[in-house]
């Protein structure tokens, strides 16, 4: 169903990584892995078939997650963009992408899954 959609997911905390990859994969998912905001952005000019970014907010020093969502939509309008915090989710009305979707730490690896789809769903047809 999915098996052609890349997602790339991006966040410096290890197990959060395996966890989300974990939960994509078997949702079909292609995914990508950057540990940190700069490797981000580089694999989003490297690797124009991305279609869907789920990254955390805070990545320690460097991009954040606003800036990698605002740097995603200006190379394509379509990605979809799904933010991931654990405190930075009051901030998110200001500094997240129109159209994308914030999901509260912790969560069920499932919900990420479900978020993503949501996300690609919408743009599919035209609503994101």
């Amino acid at each position: 169903m999915n098996e052609t959609v890349r997602i790339l997911v991006v966040d410096d905390e290890a197990m959060i990584v395996m966890t989300v990859e974990d939960a994509l994969r078997q949702a079909g998912y292609d995914v990508e892995i950057a540990h940190c905001g700069s490797d981000a952005l580089s694999m989003l000019e490297r690797i124009p078939e991305i279609a869907g970014i789920v990254t955390d907010i805070r990545m320690g020093n460097g991009t954040t997650g606003w800036e990698l969502g605002r740097e995603a939509r200006r190379h394509n309008p379509a990605v979809a963009i799904v933010y991931m915090s654990g405190d930075s989710a009051a901030d998110y009305p200001a500094e997240g992408v129109p159209g994308s979707i914030i999901v509260h730490k912790p969560f069920a690896p499932d919900q990420i899954a479900s978020a993503i789809s949501t996300q690609l769903n919408k743009i599919a047809s035209g609503l994101g």
